[in-house]
């Protein structure tokens, strides 16, 4: 029953709704990667057969699932939701060239930002209550 002109939606049709944003992302990819494939065929004058492209962008959409499953749980380990630059080069641990490549980027990006102040550590209460006793006590 709808109540106050919102809508009501049940589980059934937000799964389907995810599942169709998962499908049309999916073959996006697969989309994207085809394209890449056959553009690159055709610059290294090669032809590639339809299969294997098809075959290659399943497996590059597989890699990135896998990819961006480890990056989830590189930034859970370190206590975080978001994930930053570090997991990022900290995936590509694996392959030496890629993570220098990484690393490098990562630099380069950090250097490009603009710097911020250090943000200073607040003083706990319970320090400031001590210090202040502790200095009341040597008086």
């Amino acid at each position: 029953m709808d109540v106050g002109g919102g809508e009501d939606k049940s589980d059934l049709e937000v799964d389907v709704e995810d599942n169709s944003m998962d499908d049309l992302i999916k073959d996006r990819f697969r989309l994207n990667a085809i394209s890449i494939a056959e553009a690159e065929a055709k610059k290294n004058g090669m032809e590639i057969a339809g299969p294997v492209v098809a075959c290659v962008a399943d497996l590059a959409f597989k890699y990135a699932e896998n990819v961006a499953k480890d990056l989830e749980l590189f930034a859970h380990h370190a206590g975080r939701k978001v994930v930053n630059m570090d997991d990022v080069v900290l995936s590509a641990h694996r392959n030496d060239n890629l993570a220098a490549s990484m690393r490098s980027l990562c630099n380069d990006l950090k250097a490009k930002e603009p710097q911020s102040e250090r943000k200073r550590k607040k003083i706990s209460a319970k320090k400031d209550d001590k210090a202040s006793s502790s200095n009341a006590v040597l008086a």
